[in-house]
């Protein structure tokens, strides 16, 4: 063993002993971990940040911005309300949307099919209120473990595919994988629905900031147009949907004044208002699925016009605001500031006169409606204090399907091999922005960019790992550890250490240094080399325990709000049973 083997095995032993302990955050521990590594001279300083530019940063990085942009045009809540229903159980919701990923992933690169799922699976544990951490993981096993179906679907299978022929002449195809994928999937789809998501950690308790803003409950106004499909229908029409947005409809506003009565079981006409009361992401959510409008016309049109693009923002009224003691009208705020008052939240106290001509109080948490460039000039000129930011956006129903076909067009490009995949999602997110799906002032506001430092400290001590040889001289000591045992044995030995290789390194990288290897151990049995190519492409995908061994995984660490420990508590026992089912499975396909 080299001194710079020494140095490296150190380094990763320091670093995984450190993120498991919890106590220093994880970006911190992986950017001192590089300059050490530097430092003692086995990353060359012209490498050192060499990780930051690397594909599988980039394709974070991009990722999360295209996940915003899929939530902005309404393609997110259009699968959400086609295939999830928040009234489902935990298990039953992880087993769909588990299965609609693992799908995906078969015929779309797996980093992408989670980039289409997570936003939705944010969006219904919002209005399942429950903690996403439960299920974001699943779904991100579910879109690794789809990815090992096809030969497109993850880059393990086809840099395997590729080795195949560079030694025995022919190439694995297409769907060569699926019937060692399909048991490995399906198994483990059943083990997260049924048990996996019971081991994720909870949180102890929401902070005070998310007890702020799941009491920010407004009571808003949202117009019906005369191109609704909602007139002449009643109030009460709209109870279900209304139901399953987390929408309250508490009454109806006709040429300015509230009716009273039964006003549930009155047709509704062209200006008229419905009155809700929700929080903000389910207003919107509400105002999208029938097409209203945010006011007037004449409005709306003015707000849109501003060009940027429009954002929500929440503000709490303070004892000095220009608005306190007045309404909306009064101060101007509309053709003062092109802004409209969307809501009024108010310590649950009834407010029944209409939103914008109601007398705010000091204390009061106002829902606006404001051009995205000017947002915060609005906020200081009515003297408002910005509530704790998170996120909101306004969902742009008129360009979901220019959205959705971008990003088709883009993955399958990228799973043709026509466009590079980091390069197609830069032009998803350049299109996007030009587009105004994606406001250009918000681009890097959706960038993870603790992920970004992780993943990017973590590259070039991977790559040095293996030029100093640390790789290959594991991969060695195995076949010397394994000589004597029978075939299976040693099948099982190659799976296990390349699925502990995977969890440390790209799984791109273990591919070619562990596929070489299993011809190797194939050669020196005297039996068939695909058993062994086969379960390096199932164990080199299968990285449960570290959020840096897959990218689906490292995706997933921020909006989760998992530590890096979380990780192994649901993988180790995934892992063990992936091996438990593909060896036997490999067997009977490929035999040896």
């Amino acid at each position: 063993m080299t001194a710079s083997q020494i140095i490296l095995f150190i380094i990763f032993g320091g670093v995984f002993t450190l993120l498991l302990w919890g106590r220093y955050r994880y970006d911190l521990v992986a950017f001192g971990a590089l300059l050490v590594g530097v430092l003692a001279g086995v990353v060359e300083g012209k490498d050192a940040f060499s990780g930051f530019g690397h594909p599988a940063t980039l394709v974070v990085a991009l990722v999360l911005i295209v996940s915003a942009g899929l939530v902005n045009s309404g393609a997110v809540g259009l699968i959400t309300r086609i295939f999830l229903d928040s009234s489902r159980g935990l298990g039953a919701h992880i087993a769909i949307i588990g299965t609609v990923g693992a799908i995906l992933s078969a015929f779309m690169n797996n980093v992408a099919a989670l980039a289409l799922l997570m936003p939705v699976d944010l969006q219904t544990a919002r209005k399942a209120k429950r903690m996403a951490g439960l299920s974001l993981m699943p779904l991100s096993f579910a879109t690794i473990l789809g990815g090992m179906v096809t030969m497109i679907g993850t880059p393990p299978n086809i840099i395997i595919a590729t080795i195949r022929e560079d030694n025995l002449g022919e190439a694995f195809k297409m769907f060569d994988f699926a019937p060692v994928g399909l048991v490995a999937a399906l198994t483990g789809l059943l083990f997260m629905s049924t048990v996996g998501w019971r081991l994720i950690p909870r949180a102890e308790g929401a902070s005070p900031s998310e007890k702020l803003m799941e009491a920010a409950s407004y009571v808003a106004e949202l117009t019906v147009p005369s191109t609704s499909k909602l007139i002449g229908q009643k109030p009460s029409d709209l109870a279900e949907q209304a139901e399953k947005a987390d929408v309250a409809i508490v009454g109806v506003i006709r040429d300015g004044r509230r009716l009273y009565g039964n006003a549930r079981n009155r047709n509704l006409a062209s200006g008229d208002m419905l009155v809700l009361e929700a929080g903000p992401e389910a207003i919107d959510e509400f105002r999208t699925t029938f097409k209203l409008d945010f006011a007037d016309k004449k409005r709306e049109d003015n707000l849109k016009a501003a060009g940027e693009g429009i954002s929500l923002a929440e503000v709490v009224v303070t004892e000095t605001s220009r608005i306190v003691g007045k309404d909306a009208v009064a101060i101007g705020l509309n053709w003062r500031q092109n802004t409209i008052l969307m809501g009024i939240s108010r310590n649950g106290k009834q407010i029944k006169s209409q939103v914008r001509r109601t007398e705010i109080y000091a204390g009061d948490i106002l829902l606006l409606l404001t051009p995205s460039e000017t947002q915060d000039q609005v906020v200081d000129w009515l003297g408002c204090l910005p509530l704790v930011e998170r996120g909101l956006t306004v969902t742009q129903n008129e360009k979901t399907w220019l959205a959705i076909g971008i990003f088709a067009a883009a993955v399958v490009a990228a799973s043709m091999g026509l466009v590079y995949l980091p390069v197609a999602l830069g032009v998803v997110v350049a299109l996007f922005t030009l587009t105004r799906i994606v406001p250009l002032s918000d681009v890097y506001t959706h960038v993870e960019w603790p992920v970004v430092v992780l993943l990017g400290s973590m590259i070039p001590l991977g790559v040095a790992l293996e030029k100093s040889g640390g790789t290959e001289l594991i991969a060695e000591s195995l076949i010397g550890l394994t000589s004597g045992m029978p075939a299976w044995a040693i099948l099982t030995a190659l799976m296990v250490v390349t699925m502990t290789l995977s969890d440390v390194l790209n799984n791109t990288a273990t591919t070619i240094v562990a596929a070489p290897v299993g011809i190797k151990m194939a050669e020196s049995l005297d039996v068939n080399a695909d058993p062994f190519l086969m379960a390096v492409a199932v164990a080199a995908s299968c990285a449960f325990l570290t959020p840096i061994g897959h990218k689906n995984n490292t995706l997933i660490l921020g909006p989760g709000g998992y530590k890096f420990g979380d990780y192994w508590r649901t993988g180790l026992p995934l892992e063990v049973l992936i091996v438990v089912v593909s060896i036997p499975a490999i067997l009977v396909f490929w035999p040896l």
